[in-house]
């Protein structure tokens, strides 16, 4: 029997949109929606009892290895009219941002790519520790795909086709956060990143209009910003992004020394609340088109440009 407190999506249709389920959480807009879903993948710390049983990863690298505060640095987006979708489960569960088929077969029996260290199931931290104990069995990766992964990209999907339905066009704001140096083993470690990271693996999933407006806004604000490097955007980025269908997909990577400490994982209150702003204007910009040649783009009548 279905819930009539639930939709036919699993969400909530009263009282703030939320899915059945302690993985993730969807908050609608409060007053007047906007084309804009903030997805925030990365910043949950939960981990269940299964998958606890398969992990060895010490406390401290499950924060290290999470986008740490970002749901909060964006939870003003429905205020803003976006919708905003962040996850509970930790990314050692299983990575939101990986696709289905990207995984390592080191990590799961069965898997058939090469070496991914970092891939749909993380069997390494990001500082080189393992994460598991042992190989995960195949239906292991499944129970992790239906608890977490299925439901979630189920419930993003459905929330851009809505939002394309009503508007014309959608716009997905994968929001992360980054060491503001690469660690040991990544590129080159030790090189100062930029403050903010739009990715769009060469302006090729969201139109100019998009694109423009996240590095006009970053820069007002007084950061540095670098396009793609060292992150293009990851899978939701590539595979939800189609500007001729009227999705536009951005990813913006925030660099976390602008708003925490990364040793202490602290966060610095004033720092928080400059790129709390920053989130909460950001969303506000992108919700509105500017003038007809942007909403001609965002609907899909002209390309990302260069």
């Amino acid at each position: 029997m279905v819930d009539p407190r639930y939709d036919d999506w699993g969400l909530r249709s009263a009282g703030g949109a939320m899915p059945p389920s302690t993985q993730f959480e969807v908050i609608e807009p409060k007053g007047g929606e906007t084309p804009v879903v903030v997805e925030v993948p990365h910043a949950g710390l939960s981990l269940d009892a299964e998958t606890l049983s398969f992990t060895v990863a010490p406390a401290r690298s499950i924060a290290r290895d999470a986008d740490l505060h970002v749901d909060a640095l964006f939870e003003d987006a429905p205020v803003e009219g976006a919708t905003l979708l962040y996850a509970r489960a930790s990314r050692y569960v299983v990575d939101l941002n990986r696709g289905e088929q990207d995984v390592d077969h080191d990590a799961v029996d069965g898997g058939g790519r090469a070496p991914w260290p970092r891939g749909l199931i993380w069997r390494l931290t990001t500082d080189g520790e393992p994460i598991l104990s042992r190989r995960l069995p195949r239906a292991e990766l499944e129970r992790r795909l239906d608890l977490v992964y299925r439901p979630y990209h189920r419930v993003l999907e459905q929330l851009l086709a809505r939002k394309r339905a009503r508007f014309g066009f959608a716009i997905l704001l994968c929001a992360h956060s980054m060491p503001s140096q690469a660690r040991r083993g990544h590129e080159p470690a030790g090189i100062a990143r930029a403050d903010i990271v739009p990715g769009t693996r060469g302006r090729t999933t969201a139109s100019a209009a998009v694109i423009d407006m996240v590095d006009r806004h970053a820069r007002s604000c007084g950061y540095t910003v670098r396009h793609d490097d060292p992150y293009r955007g990851g899978f939701s980025t590539g595979h939800y992004g189609t500007p001729a269908t009227g999705i536009h997909a951005i990813q913006v990577e925030i660099s976390r020394r602008l708003y925490m400490d990364e040793s202490t994982l602290r966060t610095d209150p004033q720092g928080f609340q400059s790129v709390r702003e920053f989130a909460r204007t950001l969303v506000a910009r992108l919700a509105f088109a500017e003038n007809p040649t942007t909403l001609d783009a965002l609907r899909g009548y002209a390309p990302g440009g260069t």
